[in-house]
């Protein structure tokens, strides 16, 4: 049996998906045309013709606008797609429902930490506070790595994690205030059984601030240190690669047991998307959180700007009105953002994104 060499995903949809590399010139049967130019693998196929400034949907919903007029079977992308606005109706909670909860609870093989909260990794984290401090943490694993941990079998590993953040923004900006909050999201995670952070010394970031604005206190799991008060670098690897011999054995000391799926909570992160990703791999995903919701679990997804476009349909799914009408005042904030940042919407398309047939923002987003 012939596969169609294209996917049309919605009945109002202006275009189709090719499947594969379509020639020049490619008849396509099922809408009785042929393409006028060659057509990338996963890009799209005018399905009539569009004039220019006219809207042009994809699974039913706008992704762009017209920059010239389109002929029926030519190829659409950057040269003659673009941005543009256009209303949304936000119909507040109209598709909100409760899932029904599956009466089977699955469990899965976990680590139960003595606050309660649920591990799926034990892992000790090393972690910078600034670009500076990279190097160290990551000689830190080396060491750990090279080694390997045979006399603790129940820890997963030794994790460093650099970032290039740090410094040189201010004490009260929102940057400062973003990097606080997502140190000491790290410095708390339930998959640590052991935390060290390592800043430089003099770096905008201070440890000992973020500390205090979100009441962690250091503890025979939980030290930091900095590379100046350890007296230089060599040094430093050396005053972390103790802190963790001496937090080894309380880390192994944890056995696995079931625990309910209810305790999970699943990151989403967008990256790497093609054309391909909201036919197979989004829908998926979809599938498996809605299952682990009807178990109780959670699902959150980040980078809430990259829904712009699509915010529409989760409102439509808000629990409430006022839940559907915060996600707007945070698309809202971004618009302002931008406005006063130089910035623009549409700056998000990679150049992969758009080799893999995605156009606009608003086509990334789904």
């Amino acid at each position: 049996m012939n596969k169609t060499p294209i996917l049309k995903l919605n009945n109002s949809d202006d275009v189709v998906i090719a499947r594969t590399e379509l020639p020049a010139g490619s008849w396509l049967e099922s809408e009785s045309m042929e393409t006028r130019d060659l057509i990338p693998a996963g890009h799209k196929i005018a399905l009539r013709d569009i004039p220019a400034g006219s809207a042009v949907k994809r699974y039913g919903q706008i992704i762009g606008f017209a920059t010239r007029d389109i002929r029926q079977g030519e190829h659409i992308h950057v040269h003659n797609l673009g941005m543009g606005s256009f209303e949304r109706d936000y119909a507040w909670g109209i598709d909100s429902h409760l899932p029904e909860k599956d009466v089977h609870q699955d469990t899965f093989m976990g680590i139960r930490r003595k606050d309660g909260r649920v591990a799926t990794r034990n892992y000790i984290g090393v972690l910078s506070s600034v670009n500076c401090s990279a190097t160290v943490v990551r000689a830190i694993e080396d060491h750990f790595r090279t080694r390997g941990l045979s006399d603790y079998p129940n820890v997963d590993g030794i994790v460093a994690l650099p970032q290039s953040f740090g410094c040189a923004f201010g004490s009260d900006s929102e940057m400062m205030k973003v990097m606080r909050r997502t140190m000491a999201g790290y410095a708390t995670h339930a998959n640590f059984a052991g935390i060290v952070i390592v800043g430089l010394g003099c770096e905008s970031f201070q440890i000992k601030d973020m500390m205090n604005a979100h009441g962690l206190h250091e503890s025979p799991v939980f030290h930091t240190m900095t590379i100046q008060e350890s007296g230089g670098t060599r040094n430093a690897i050396e005053k972390g690669i103790s802190f963790i011999l001496d937090m080894l054995p309380e880390a192994n000391n944890v056995k696995r047991e079931p625990v309910p799926v209810s305790e999970i909570i699943l990151a989403l992160e967008c990256g790497g998307s093609d054309s391909y990703s909201g036919i197979s791999a989004n829908p998926a995903l979809g599938y498996a959180v809605d299952r682990l919701v009807r178990q109780g679990g959670t699902a959150i997804l980040s980078e809430t700007s990259e829904i712009y476009g699509a915010e529409h349909l989760l409102t439509r799914r808000a629990i409430s009105r006022e839940v559907g009408e915060k996600l707007i005042r945070r698309i809202k904030w971004w618009e302002e953002y931008c406005k006063r940042t130089g910035s623009e919407m549409n700056n998000n398309p990679s150049a992969g994104n758009k080799a893999g047939g995605l156009t606009t923002v608003l086509e990334v987003v789904y």
